[in-house]
């Protein structure tokens, strides 16, 4: 199966448990049930949600068992960007191809949807009725997606990245934003499909070494399409990174394609002991490393 095929199906049982969790919220019927539905269906890729069942499909685990978590990384990505579309965040007026959730909503009630799909998000991980996963799996995933989108992950990242903006930084504080802002709920959406598929320890490391390297070559291939890119491709106003920590900034533009080249290699390298198992991550790697949006 080609990557386009495979995302497109998987698109469909994601959103198809999305729209089954949202329906599920009877405080939600209004204006906060709205906001958070405009922005969970924006036309997102979902890489994150594809990257835990291919990893799960990888290691012929469960697909269904892996679908609530799948949802709620999703459901925790997208409150990420409505936050960070912000005012007081990086002031985004379009998010793919549409106006932000604030520019819609409001900054309270997007503030608000937010803070809704990230508690939800953990609600449906741990709850019966939406997973079927047993308790020692549910305990090890939840446990990684919430260090991915925590203090030590993509919070921090996002802290670090708010406070060095027009700053003098070095390339340090560069990887640590990437690894943290980006990279970190990458590698947990790996973990996830992983664990539920009963990797072992040994495979486990294998499959951390294979996300934190997509995760990484995601964000700076962000970093090159905010100077390369054109704004009908990637759906958002490009050029405003300037002031940012980038790699483009340290590394420059031809430093940081071979620095992805490179990773995406590190992340292929990684899933050797799959085999032919693992060519869907693979294709999920080759299209992070070369992809226009």
């Amino acid at each position: 199966m080609d990557l386009a095929t495979f995302l497109a199906e998987k698109r469909v049982l994601v959103e198809n448990r999305l729209r089954a969790i949202l329906s599920a919220f009877p405080a939600s019927s209004g204006i906060l049930g709205d906001a958070m539905e405009y922005s969970l269906f924006s036309d997102g890729k979902r890489i994150r949600p594809g990257l835990a069942i291919a990893a799960c499909e990888a290691m012929d685990g469960d697909t269904e068992v892996v679908l609530p978590f799948a949802a709620a990384i999703e459901m925790i990505h997208t409150y990420s960007l409505i936050h960070d579309d912000l005012p007081c965040m990086d002031n985004d007026d379009l998010r793919r191809g549409k106006p932000t959730c604030h520019k819609v909503f409001g900054d309270a009630v997007a503030l608000l949807a937010g803070d809704a799909l990230l508690t939800e998000a953990f609600r449906v991980m741990t709850d019966p009725r939406e997973s079927s996963a047993s308790p020692e799996i549910t305990q090890k995933v939840v446990y990684e997606i919430a260090r991915a989108a925590g203090a030590a992950g993509m919070v921090a990242g996002q802290a670090v990245d708010v406070i060095y903006e027009g700053k003098k930084g070095t390339k340090s504080i560069v990887n640590l934003i990437h690894r943290n802002k980006t990279g970190a709920l990458i590698r947990a959406s790996v973990l996830a499909g992983a664990l539920v598929g009963n990797a072992n320890e040994k495979e486990l490391k294998c499959f951390t070494r294979f996300g934190e390297s997509i995760g990484l070559a995601f964000q700076i291939m962000d970093d090159l399409l905010d100077v390369e890119g054109t704004e009908a491709e990637v759906g958002k106003k490009l050029k405003k990174d300037t002031e940012k920590q980038t790699y483009v900034r340290y590394y420059g533009i031809a430093a940081s394609k071979a620095r992805i080249d490179a990773l995406v290699n590190k992340a292929i390298a990684a899933l050797r002991f799959l085999g032919p198992g693992a060519d869907m991550l693979v294709q999920v790697a080759n299209f992070i490393g070369h992809r226009s949006f």
